[in-house]
């Protein structure tokens, strides 16, 4: 264990996990849980969907650019500090959210609780290399994994819900009580975890001399686009599957919401065998066998869409392999990253969230604008981005499947 000689990170090792699982789930939480309720919001402001919907866009904004400011300041000057001014901003903007009485006016304060979500989410990250090495901190990252797959299954469930017994500002009033609660795990659970090598390391070096340092590096790099590329598939699959399984195909939304429940519970498997394979190969050794099967199951997905062979099933059976491919790659891939520079832990974290929302939602938009109600276009973006991660994990960090920090 490192950076524990300060305060330890938590009462209990479990205790600590479920606190950064929950930091973690800021931004599936914020995001899945209020897609039930755009047509409603539309609805009631008397706004098209496409208005409604820049309010994702926003959210997705805040979480991007946030994440360059939280990472960098929590090696200067602590954990906790940021972190908690984040949640409370937070908070502040999910109360505000609920009172939103135009769609300018949400999506506004959606680019206000995205800038504070981020807070959890890079931060969190920076204190499981605080306090972990390379491969315990990929043992981590897959138990959080759990609270990352369960989050866009029960999410949507928990928002449609609310819809049902009250209104969609229920949702909002929702997320500024698990912003409370998470402030408070923060105040009372969480101790300072930065290093004394970090905090003199980033006092001698203004942050933004510190990203550009950081995004010169070779093998950091190889992880960054390896760790952004398969999070550019999830976003994909995220905005271009309801369209295709529930448009296309005719399934049903409850069909719909089973299908996705199938996909996140394999993701879910998926991390949590990654963590008990673990025990016995090093880190970047699964990542390097995940990240070729995740590109075969990707040209299989292609396939399958242009020779339009295999009717849903055999679509949903690929995106079952790539998105299971997801729980072998995110957590080794961010555990490598980070074991780069420990010294520099949170303005890792930074680039890693920037470039995996930077080059999620480049991908989104490509698959939207290429849209043409088949597969292809989804698949297309998908199989890239595996083919790109596969390259630049084997390229840039040199194929090193034997070095874990």
């Amino acid at each position: 264990m490192q950076g524990t000689s300060r305060a330890n990170a938590s009462k209990s090792p479990l205790g600590m996990v479920v606190l950064l699982g929950g930091l973690t789930a800021f931004g599936a939480l914020s995001i899945d849980m209020y897609l039930p309720a755009l047509p409603v919001i539309a609805a009631d402001f008397g706004a098209s969907d496409g208005v409604i919907e820049r309010s994702l866009a926003t959210f997705l904004a805040g979480l991007a650019l946030g994440q360059l400011f939280y990472g960098p300041l929590s090696d200067r000057i602590g954990r906790r500090p940021p972190l908690i001014a984040g949640i409370a901003i937070y908070v502040l903007a999910s109360t505000l959210c609920a009172f939103a009485t135009s769609p300018n006016m949400l999506a506004a304060l959606r680019f206000g609780q995205g800038l504070g979500a981020c807070a959890g989410m890079v931060i969190s990250r920076a204190i499981v290399r605080d306090v972990f090495d390379h491969q315990e901190s990929a043992r981590v990252f897959s138990m959080i994994m759990l609270v990352f797959g369960l989050a866009p299954v029960l999410a949507p469930l928990l928002g449609s819900y609310l819809m049902v017994v009250t209104n969609w500002r229920a949702i909002f009033i929702f997320m500024t009580l698990f912003g409370l609660v998470m402030l408070y795990a923060i105040v009372f659970r969480l101790g300072e975890t930065r290093s004394d090598a970090t905090e003199a390391t980033a006092r001698g070096e203004h942050p933004i001399a510190a990203l550009a340092l950081l995004a010169t590096n070779r093998k950091l790099l190889g992880y960054l686009l390896a760790s952004a590329c398969n999070s550019a598939c999830l976003f994909t699959y995220i905005s271009a599957s309801p369209a295709l399984i529930m448009g296309t195909y005719g399934i049903s939304p409850t069909g719909f919401g089973w299908l996705f429940g199938v996909n996140a519970l394999g993701l879910i498997v998926a991390s949590q065998v990654n963590r008990a394979a673990l025990a016995r190969f090093r880190a970047d050794s699964i990542l390097a066998v995940a990240s070729i099967v995740a590109a075969l199951f990707g040209f299989a997905l292609l396939a399958l869409a242009l020779l339009n062979v295999g009717g849903l099933t055999g679509i949903m059976v690929m995106l079952l392999g790539i998105l299971s491919s997801f729980g072998f790659i995110m957590g080794n891939a961010s555990a490598g990253a980070l074991s780069v520079d420990p010294a520099r832990s949170g303005s890792v974290s930074a680039l890693m969230g920037a470039t995996g929302f930077t080059v999620g939602g480049l991908a989104m938009t490509i698959a939207s604008l290429f849209a043409d109600g088949t597969a292809v276009p989804m698949a297309a973006v998908m199989c890239l981005s595996l083919v790109i991660a596969a390259l630049a994990f084997f390229g840039l960090t040199r194929g090193d499947a034997s070095a874990h920090g």
